[in-house]
């Protein structure tokens, strides 16, 4: 068995970056995995030169992924059981097999499309895929006396392509039960650690590689030297994916998509939107008109901020619309988190549909809706036939069925972490490109268990408040991911002023991650966080109990709804 579940890795040592564990769904597969695009017309838009990372259910195939783009190289990933016909059709310079839970000898494993080695491109597999493609090939994989799980010595006797110029002695981080113990016909064994005879292989003729290791985790300190040669040396690209050849790319297509139509675009000031919008803009001009909805679930003070950024400084034309009160309406009574989601998605795009005939003086003038979807969006959203969801995200999986508009989504490619660089590129201010994230139905889901009320979300809009500007006066502001405050539907007894309350509980949440899929809880000065709780229960008559939320991502989500 490879890539057995073990304890979430965080990308970075300590800074809690990408980490290489996805959340699992119940089959024991990758969630995100589960909810990969299964065709072309959902995936998102790639470049001329691409790698394909074929995803076996592994816990760091996001993360394979997301290093392949570190090396300056483009990269998607797909579900393993994509039919060939459509991986070929992406013309990839490269394939990539990544790991999985499963024993190649296991009932209903993953198997190995043959056809793949017959694309005429290199084809590197990782962990379990190297232990597909030795299977399939004629070597030998049998099931191990021991596992190998973390850090481990590896001994490399010929080095090959992939470890040319690399020490003989390093360490690398393991993931497996099952191991190779010969290579198939024609393969070189490259190298072996303690438990691990033959830990990697290569097929210089056919082109084809194998190692059991994972060189995308921090833990193999050579890992991203490996896939860069792989890369350039193998695959022959050029490490030229980067946010400026992101904008001029985008700026093409965008212009390409909506020629001389009029373009919406939904505004919330996060960076996302505000990234797709500067695109959108500086791709077609005056063809764009944002419009910037307050829904009455937005931080404090945020509506009135992003209107003067957009309006004042940008000059980007901008509708600003007060949907407090149909908003709220839409969320009597709802308590259920999807149908939170859904309802607020709907009811934005119903807005967007009335303001667009008030731009032109009817319905149908504007054809075109940009908004800011990330491909971590599509993934946990279930962006194909068959995915598992997560989550549905209000710009993908809760857009209403008769949608009167064009989706122009040009970030739909792009991580965070990419989305920030495009927006610095695009010359954002600091305070915006580095602004932490927060979800589209806004407060309405940080209110667990219960309706979001207009009592409700004061009162968790005040406790944020108080959250922000003490994380942001200690300096930590930029070290974190997220920061936020979930107000649960409970009531706790406490002690104030020698009476007896009855108040809410505020639970303190804040995560280090790099692009959302894996986080980790940040660990904040205790001193902070008592100054944190005693404002809140000092400034806030409602609320008698603070907590903290140590769970990391998995097993937990970032948001709680």
């Amino acid at each position: 068995m490879s890539d057995a579940p073990e304890r979430p890795l965080t990308a970075a040592a300590g800074d809690g970056s990408a980490a290489g564990v996805l959340d699992r769904s119940p089959d024991g597969q990758s969630a995100e995995a589960a909810a990969l695009p299964d065709s072309p017309a959902s995936a998102p838009t790639a470049p001329a030169e691409a790698i394909v990372v074929l995803d076996y259910g592994g816990q760091y195939s996001q993360l394979i992924a997301r290093r392949v783009r570190d090396c300056g190289v483009f990269s998607e990933l797909l579900p393993h059981h994509l039919p060939l016909e459509e991986i070929a059709a992406r013309r990839p310079r490269g394939i990539i097999l990544s790991g999985g839970p499963a024993s190649v000898y296991a009932q209903g494993a993953p198997a190995l499309d043959r056809g793949l080695l017959e694309l005429g491109v290199p084809v590197l597999g990782i962990c379990y895929g190297m232990q597909l493609l030795v299977h399939e090939l004629g070597g030998r994989v049998e099931e191990a006396e021991v596992g190998e799980f973390g850090r481990s010595d590896l001994h490399v006797a010929e080095p090959g392509v992939l470890l040319a110029g690399m020490p003989h002695e390093q360490t690398c981080w393991m993931s497996h039960r099952d191991t190779v113990f010969e290579p198939p016909p024609g393969f070189t064994a490259l190298a072996s650690s303690s438990a691990s005879p033959v830990a990697a292989v290569e097929d210089r003729a056919r082109d084809i590689y194998g190692i059991q290791f994972h060189p995308e985790v921090v833990h193999t300190p050579y890992g991203q030297q490996i896939l860069t040669r792989f890369l350039t040396e193998v695959c022959g690209c050029d490490p030229t994916w980067s946010a400026a050849s992101i904008v001029e790319d985008q700026i093409r297509r965008i212009r390409e998509q909506v020629g001389h139509g009029r373009v919406i675009c939904g505004l919330s000031g996060g960076v996302d939107s505000s990234v797709a919008a500067l695109l959108v803009h500086r791709a077609v001009g005056e063809q764009l008109t944002c419009v910037f909805v307050d829904h009455g679930l937005m931080r404090k003070d945020e509506g009135e901020q992003v209107i003067s950024t957009f309006r004042d400084t940008f000059k980007v034309p901008l509708v600003a619309v007060d949907a407090e009160t149909r908003f709220l309406a839409k969320l009597e009574g709802v308590v259920e988190p999807e149908a939170k989601r859904k309802a607020i998605g709907a009811e934005f795009i119903r807005v967007f549909e009335e303001e667009a005939a008030k731009l032109t003086g009817g319905e149908g003038s504007v054809r075109f809706l940009v908004q800011g979807t990330l491909y971590s969006d599509v993934i946990e959203s279930g962006g194909g036939t068959g995915a598992a969801t997560i989550k549905s995200h209000h710009n993908v999986g809760g857009l209403p069925d008769d949608l009167q508009f064009e989706l122009v989504e040009p970030l739909r490619a792009l991580f965070k972490d990419e989305v920030r660089a495009v927006g610095a590129e695009l010359g954002l201010p600091e305070r915006l490109v580095w602004r932490q994230p927060f979800p589209g139905p806004g407060l309405a889901i940080r209110i667990v268990g219960g309706e979001a009320t207009k009592e409700r979300l004061d009162v968790l809009r005040e406790a944020d408040h108080i959250m922000q500007d003490e994380i942001s006066n200690a300096g930590l502001y930029r070290e974190l991911w997220q920061s936020f405050c979930v107000l649960p539907d409970v009531r706790t007894v406490g002690v104030q002023g020698d009476e007896r309350t009855y108040g809410y509980v505020v639970v303190v949440r804040a995560v280090t991650s790099d692009d959302a899929m894996t986080a980790d809880w940040a660990r904040l000065p205790y001193d902070l966080l008592e100054t944190i709780a005693s404002r809140m229960i000092n400034e806030l008559r409602e609320v008698n109990r603070v907590v903290l939320d140590i769970t990391s991502k998995p097993p937990g989500t970032i948001e709680w709804e």
